[in-house]
């Protein structure tokens, strides 16, 4: 998406805020803000071929994960959430971030790994196909980050500022609406666009996304979710050192 933007092919771009970065990082003048988050967590869960009662981290000790892409958020987390955990995601286990993310699991499905990370509703169909069983959330393990956001050129946006108000403004009535009903009501809203998911499946979905609280309260994102994003991809390897917080972050005066 930032690509997209780039190139000029669109003025926004829905992505992870690390791309804001990246593309600071990468020398661009008329670099990315971020002016609006959507989701504050990781939405991937961890999925294990075999039931284990009281799941820990320690039992990926000598276990082959199909993971995320390299360097992508998802991977970034779950490569932190395991030294946070005291396991070197190189020599303790095997991390697969060769597969391509649609492959993943048809991948685990024809035998490859013992666990493999997966987002919604994948992973709960593959609960309920009977081929593995969700035993984590990485958006737990890896707290609250700007995980998902809507950013623009800085230029696009001090042309633009009435169309980026009423932008947040839409994006935060989205927010209320979620906080504010149960979760078979906003799966009964969002159905059409899951047309091969059943609502009672959609309503699963969505409830255990509330139970890990992925949306904020508003559009602005924290300093400390912002710092915690950048020591999630220092300890990584993606980056050197952090960005300035105000430099990559848009909010009305």
């Amino acid at each position: 998406m930032a690509a997209s933007i780039l190139s000029g092919d669109m003025d926004i771009a829905f992505c992870g805020s690390e791309a804001t970065i990246y593309v600071y990082n990468g020398g661009e003048k008329d670099y990315l803000k971020t002016f609006a988050q959507l989701t504050q967590k990781d939405g991937s869960f961890l999925v294990s071929r075999e039931k284990i009662e009281d799941f820990t981290l320690d039992d990926l000790r000598g276990k082959y994960v199909i993971g995320g892409r390299a360097a992508g958020m998802p991977e970034m987390t779950f490569e932190w959430a395991l030294r946070e955990a005291g396991i070197d995601p190189k020599e303790d286990l095997t991390i697969d971030t060769s597969i391509e993310f649609a492959s993943m699991g048809g991948a685990f499905i024809s035998g490859i790994g013992d666990f493999v990370t997966l987002f919604e509703p994948t992973a709960l169909e593959m609960e309920q196909q009977g081929y593995g069983y969700v035993v984590a959330s990485i958006g737990e393990l890896g707290g609250v980050v700007p995980y998902t956001s809507y950013s623009a050129r800085t230029s696009y946006i001090e042309n633009n500022p009435e169309l980026i108000d009423n932008f947040t403004k839409a994006i935060q009535k989205g927010l209320d609406f979620v906080h504010e009903n149960d979760s078979e009501t906003i799966a009964e809203t969002i159905l059409s666009f899951f047309p091969d998911t059943s609502l009672n499946d959609i309503t699963n979905v969505v409830e255990r996304y509330k139970a890990q609280d992925t949306w904020p309260k508003t559009t602005q994102f924290t300093k400390e979710s912002f710092d915690h994003l950048q020591k999630i991809m220092i300890t990584y390897g993606a980056i050197d050192e952090p960005v300035d917080y105000n430099s990559l972050i848009y909010t009305k005066d």
